[in-house]
C-alpha cells in the first residue's frame, strides 16, 4: 500500500533536482544565441558553450583538489590549473556579446597555449592528446577557414614541439605519480568522447530536422499541386459554364427576336379583325372568310407559347423531374386526339401504329411534349392528304418511338442543323410558322429522361423522326 506514495514521492524529488539542471544546460546552450544565426550555427555555438563550461569547471575543481595536495605546486602549476576557467570565461563572454569568432580564436589559441606550458616544468605531464582535440574542433567550429588553419596549425605545431622535438624530459609523471599520469589520458578521452558525442547529437538533431521540414515543404508541395489541380478544374468548368452562358445568351437573343416578330403578326391579324367588324359592320360572310387565317395564327402562337412555357418552366427547375411507368401507345392516341383538328385542317391523315401496350419510364409531361411537337412538325410539313404515323418498337432494354410522314424531307444540311441543336425554322407546306423552339425542347427533354433523337430523311419522300427512352424493365 505504501509503494505507490512512496515512488511519487521520489519522483517528486528527482523532478525537483533535475529541473534546475536543466534549465541551466538550456540557458548555457543559448548563450549569445540570436534570431540572425542559421540552426546549424546555433548548434555549433551551442557545442561551443557546452564545452567551455566544462572547461570553467575543470578550472575551479582542479585548484580545489590542489589545496588538499600536501605538496606545495609551483606557481605555474597554479597558473595551468586556473587557466581553463579564465580562458572558458573569456570565450563565454566574447560569445554573450555576439563575438563569436573571437571568442573560437581567444578558445583555440589560449588553451594549446597553456597545455604546452605545462611542459615548461620539464615533466611529461601526459596531456599530450589535448593538442589534437583543439585542433580538430577549430576544424569544425570556427567559420572562417583562415582562421581554422591558422588554429589548427597553431595546435598541431605546439603538439610536434613539446612531444616530438622536445621529448628529453627530466622526469616522467607516470614515474612520479601513475594515478595522476592516467587520470589526465583519461581526462584527454573523455574530453574527445563528450566533443565527438556532442557533434554526433547535434548532427543528429540538425538532420532530423532537415527531414521533417523535407517533408514538411512535400505536404507542401502536394498541397500546392492539389490546390494547382482544383483550381485548374474550376477553370475549366467556369470555362465550360460560361461557354453556356453565351449559347443561352445567343439563344435568348434569337428567341426574343423570333417571338417579337412572330407574335405580332396573329395579335394584328386578330386586332383587325376586330376593327374591320367594329368599324365596317362587315357582314357574317366576310367574316366567315377571314377566321380561318385568324385560327392557323392562333393555333401557331397557342404551341409558341406551351413551347414557351415548358422551357421556361425546364430551366427554372432543371432538376424536377418526375420519372413514372408510360404506356406510349395510350399517351400516343391522346396527342393525335389533342392535334386531330390541325391534321384535318389540312386534310392529313393520322395512323397510329402502336395497337399493343408499349411501357416507358420517363417523365410524362415532358414526353407529351416531345410527341405533340413531332407530330406537329410532320403535320406541319406533309401536304394535303398526305399520312403521317406513330408507333413504338420495344426492345429488352429500351423503347424506340417514332413519328413518320409523307411530306416534303429535308436536305442534308438542313438534317445537320437539327442534329447539331442549331436554332432553325422553316415555313410549313401551308406556309406555317415555327420557332424552332419545339425540336431544341425535344432533345433536352429527352436528354433529361435518359433517351435520344434520331433523324432521317430524303427530300420529296418525306422523315421519319424517332426518339429513345428507357423501357419498363
Amino acid at each position: 500500500m505504501l509503494r505507490k506514495p512512496i515512488r511519487t514521492n521520489l519522483f517528486r524529488t528527482m523532478n525537483t533536482i533535475l529541473q534546475p539542471i536543466v534549465g541551466l544546460y538550456l540557458f548555457i546552450r543559448h548563450i549569445g544565441v540570436t534570431p540572425e544565426l542559421d540552426d546549424y550555427e546555433k548548434r555549433k555555438l551551442a557545442i561551443f558553450n557546452i564545452l567551455n563550461s566544462v572547461g570553467i569547471m575543470n578550472g575551479i575543481v582542479i585548484p580545489v583538489a590542489g589545496l588538499f595536495n600536501n605538496d606545495k605546486l609551483p606557481a605555474l602549476a597554479w597558473i595551468v590549473a586556473f587557466s581553463p576557467a579564465v580562458i572558458s570565461g573569456i570565450a563565454l563572454l566574447g560569445t554573450y556579446y555576439k563575438r563569436y569568432e573571437q571568442a573560437k580564436m581567444v578558445y583555440f589559441i589560449f588553451y594549446p597555449l597553456v597545455t604546452a606550458l605545462a611542459y615548461t616544468t620539464n615533466i611529461d605531464i601526459g596531456i599530450e592528446l589535448f593538442f589534437i582535440v583543439y585542433g580538430v574542433l577549430a576544424i569544425f567550429l570556427l567559420k572562417k577557414i583562415i582562421n581554422a588553419i591558422v588554429s589548427f596549425g597553431f595546435s598541431i605545431a605546439l603538439y610536434l614541439t613539446v612531444f616530438v622535438v622536445w621529448h628529453n624530459y627530466d622526469l616522467r609523471l607516470i614515474d612520479l605519480n601513475p594515478g595522476f599520469y592516467f587520470f589526465n589520458h583519461l581526462l584527454a578521452a573523455t574530453f574527445i568522447f563528450l566533443s565527438l558525442y556532442l557533434f554526433k547529437t547535434e548532427n543528429n538533431g540538425f538532420q532530423f530536422m532537415l527531414l521533417n521540414r523535407n517533408r514538411e515543404l512535400e505536404n507542401s508541395k502536394k498541397e500546392i499541386e492539389d490546390q494547382k489541380l482544383e483550381i485548374e478544374k474550376k477553370a475549366i468548368q467556369l470555362e465550360k459554364q460560361t461557354i453556356e452562358l453565351k449559347e443561352l445568351d445567343t439563344l435568348k437573343n434569337k428567341l426574343f427576336s423570333v417571338i417579337a416578330h412572330d407574335l405580332k403578326t396573329p395579335m394584328y391579324a386578330l386586332r383587325n379583325l376586330f376593327r374591320n367588324m367594329q368599324e365596317y359592320d362587315l357582314p357574317g360572310d366576310e367574316i366567315k372568310v377571314m377566321i380561318p387565317d385568324v385560327v392557323t395564327d392562333l393555333n401557331y402562337t397557342t404551341g409558341l407559347m406551351e413551347n414557351l412555357l415548358q422551357w421556361a418552366k425546364s430551366q427554372m427547375q432543371a432538376d424536377s423531374l418526375k420519372p413514372q411507368l408510360i404506356n406510349v401507345s395510350e399517351l400516343i392516341r391522346e396527342v393525335m386526339q389533342l392535334l386531330r383538328l390541325q391534321a384535318d385542317t389540312k386534310k392529313v391523315f393520322l395512323e397510329n401504329k402502336a395497337s399493343e401496350p408499349v411501357y416507358i419510364y420517363a417523365d410524362r409531361d415532358m414526353v407529351n411534349l416531345v410527341l405533340r411537337n413531332l407530330l406537329s412538325n410532320a403535320i406541319k410539313f406533309t401536304p394535303e392528304n398526305g399520312y403521317v404515323f406513330l408507333g413504338a418498337n420495344e426492345t429488352d432494354s429500351f423503347v424506340e418511338v417514332f413519328v413518320q410522314d409523307t411530306g416534303t424531307g429535308m436536305s442534308e444540311d438542313v438534317m445537320q442543323k437539327i442534329n447539331e441543336s442549331n436554332y432553325f425554322t422553316t415555313k410549313g407546306t401551308a406556309n406555317e410558322s415555327g420557332t424552332g423552339l419545339g425540336l431544341m425542347l425535344c432533345k433536352e427533354f429527352l436528354a433529361k429522361n435518359g433517351g435520344r433523337m434520331f433523324v432521317e430523311s430524303k427530300i420529296g419522300k418525306g422523315s421519319i423522326f424517332s426518339f429513345t427512352l428507357p423501357g419498363n424493365n
